[in-house]
């Protein structure tokens, strides 16, 4: 992990954002539109955008608190993460687990781990520092 001045809150944080993405695969959809078979087949749709986008979020979020060193122990964490999604989608019926989510995953870890090694990498650490700053008074730009 980075030296993180409040590294206590950002495990915590971390804790409870994988928490909300395991519950949010897991809950019953939700039915806002009126024809219930429109909203499935727009799912189907954007299934795999969703993984892919939300396990690029997860690999960015993980790849600011710990240093490029640890970001292939990022990748498999997040990989086996996504083996449990799937693994408790199988246990719940109104739910389907795909090993296309998981390649879906798999991609969305990719492309974040890489725009972190573009330099997104330690994002949590430069915002500590600024917040320190402008608490101190002094100008970082």
């Amino acid at each position: 992990m980075l030296p993180l001045r409040h590294a206590r809150r950002w495990r915590i944080a971390s804790i409870v954002l994988l928490l909300l993405v395991l519950v949010a695969t897991l809950i019953p959809a939700v039915w806002i539109w009126p024809d219930k078979r429109q909203f499935v087949a727009w799912f189907i749709e954007v299934d795999k955008w969703l993984h892919a986008i939300t396990f690029v979020l997860l690999a960015i979020w993980f790849a600011g608190q710990y240093r490029r060193r640890s970001y292939w122990r990022i990748g498999i964490g997040l990989v086996l993460f996504g083996v449990l999604i799937e693994a408790c989608q199988r246990l719940v019926t109104y739910r389907s687990a795909e090993w296309f989510d998981i390649v879906a995953d798999a991609a969305g870890i990719t492309v974040g781990l890489a725009v972190a090694m573009a330099g997104l990498g330690g994002w949590s650490l430069r915002l500590e520092n600024w917040f320190a700053s402008r608490r101190a008074g002094i100008r970082i730009d």
